[in-house]
């Protein structure tokens, strides 16, 4: 395992690297603007002048909360070649949340977009550890009192590199959605360039061929696989705002994109939008998708002329699978020097075909992944030196793993544990549905009852009777939901799934319907 001063040594080598072999060449493709690698490093060393002046130094800790922007890798890899410790925010973030992680992290400056700054100022009297604040612009100065980074682009401009000191580098964090109490900062020092390398080898993008990412930067799929391999592998990088379904295909074909990443709903989202005669016409050649609807992955590949690669990771400890078979619903096999399980709730191996905990372990063990100041979350997260990774899975006899949902989003019905994976991935084969979401509501009785919020596709018309009616046959009797609304979009987190703690906060509405209420029976025998 090579320590942390290595890996940011070595990231900032091969940077400069790709500047020397071809300065002028673009690195970075934003709106109508290309940014050369000699360009890319002379800003990264500009905003290291600043954070210096600033007096930050080797082992201090600084929080971004930008939305994605050139700007926002400016100052993330300055902080690489500093060895100060980066914590990326969901810009969402706001209040009690935010004030948390400024003072976990232990974060000494934040570099903040100019329309989340009153989030900041509301909240910066709980944080007195942080003592800058350095607000990106999104219209040109009038003047003010606020640090700014386009006055730090400008004022650093030619300065010689910023040297890190003897002191050691500080580690990044990575904060994970609270679910049942406060956000868990992730310290994961696993993340190897060269697993991101292997991840990369069966999409077959070359190097100077351009992969695109509208996924936020915040998040470790955009910074961590697209941009790391990005720069490993010598590609080009193409950057989206923000994900939007009517821009994509268009912002793909302007770029001349080979590949982008999806996450959780975005392939049916992108499904959802009309067809056009050019679909398949389009210069993408694969996507690295993780949490591919079963149902949506040969559509999606047929309809726009590509190929889907199945993969699973996690923020919280290193481990990989990918599917290089193309076996539809599978995550794949191990990559190389990880290994994977499914148990039971006592750590028991479970069978091929039957669902448990996905656990994973890398050599390293939990020596490379922790959760930053919380020792016994870390415990309880590595029983037996794997890590339990929450989500359910099971494995089939030529050792492909298959994805099962949440541990967390299970639902305890008349003594049943259920899993709303189980139910969604039935429900959206229906073909008038987009895509659902199973979630727990309180029941009368004790325990849970089942709630299906369902988005169907455009243009159809599809009764509460009709869903259930498809399920019946095709899921346990117990896991037939008593209650369904339907909706026009679903609530989502961040990284596009479906965000089950809104969910459960808006339990009942007037459209929801309760098919006890109407006679609609469940017999045991179905």
């Amino acid at each position: 395992m090579i320590s942390l001063a290595e890996y940011l040594s070595g990231l900032e080598s091969v940077i400069l690297q790709r500047r020397d072999a071809h300065p002028n060449e673009t690195f970075l493709k934003w709106k109508d603007e290309e940014i050369a690698w000699r360009d890319f490093v002379d800003h990264i060393y500009a905003m290291a002048a600043g954070f210096w002046d600033a007096g930050l130094r080797t082992g201090d800790r600084a929080a971004i909360m930008m939305g994605n922007c050139p700007e926002f890798l400016y100052t993330y890899y300055a902080m690489v070649f500093m060895g100060v410790g980066a914590v990326p925010l969901n810009v969402a973030q706001r209040g009690e949340a935010l004030a948390y992680i400024l003072s976990d992290s232990g974060a000494s400056a934040i570099v903040i977009d100019e329309g989340l700054g009153e989030y900041f100022t509301g909240i910066k009297d709980r944080v007195p550890g942080v003592r800058l604040m350095v607000v990106r612009e999104s219209t040109p100065s009038t003047g003010g009192d606020a640090v700014t980074v386009e006055e730090w682009l400008k004022a650093g401009r030619g300065r010689p590199p910023v040297q890190p000191q003897a002191a050691t580098p500080a580690d990044n964090i990575l904060y994970t959605s609270g679910t049942t109490g406060p956000p868990k900062g992730v310290v994961n020092r696993g993340i190897n360039p060269t697993n991101i390398v292997k991840l990369w080898e069966p999409t077959g993008v070359r190097p100077g061929e351009t992969v695109y990412t509208s996924l936020p930067l915040f998040h470790g799929n955009a910074l961590g696989v697209t941009v790391l391999g990005t720069i490993m592998l010598d590609f080009k990088l193409a950057l989206g705002e923000r994900f939007s379904a009517s821009r994509h295909w268009d912002e793909c074909r302007k770029y001349n994109a080979v590949e982008f990443n999806t996450l959780g709903a975005m392939i049916p989202i992108l499904l959802k939008q009309p067809e056009r005669p050019d679909d398949a016409d389009n210069p993408v050649r694969v996507v690295l998708t993780a949490g591919c609807p079963l149902h949506a992955w040969r559509p999606f590949e047929e309809r726009f002329n590509l190929r889907l690669i199945e993969w699973f990771g996690m923020v919280d400890s290193p481990g990989f699978l990918i599917n290089t078979t193309g076996k539809v619903g599978s995550m794949g096999k191990p990559m190389s020097g990880f290994e994977f399980r499914v148990v039971d709730d006592d750590d028991r191996d479970l069978p091929p075909g039957k669902v448990g905990e996905l656990v994973f372990r890398s050599p390293a063990g939990k020596t490379v992944a922790f959760y930053y100041g919380k020792e016994e979350a870390t415990t309880t997260a590595w029983q037996h030196d794997w890590f339990h990774s929450g989500d359910l899975a099971w494995v089939d006899e030529e050792g492909d793993f298959y994805y099962a949902g949440r541990k967390k989003a299970s639902i305890r019905r008349r003594g049943e544990n259920i899993s709303a994976w189980e139910i969604e991935s039935v429900v959206n084969q229906h073909p008038g549905v987009l895509e659902s979401a199973a979630h727990a509501v309180p029941s009368e009785l004790a325990e849970d009852e089942i709630k299906l919020v369902i988005v169907l596709k455009p243009d159809q018309a599809v009764t509460p009777e009709e869903v259930l009616d498809f399920c019946r046959g095709k899921m346990a009797y117990y896991a037939i939901p008593r209650y369904v609304e339907f909706r026009d979009s679903l609530p989502k987190t961040g990284t596009h799934r479906n965000d089950y703690s809104a969910l459960k906060n808006e339990a009942f509405t007037d459209r929801t319907w309760d098919r006890e209420a109407v006679g609609y029976v469940v017999s045991r025998d179905l």
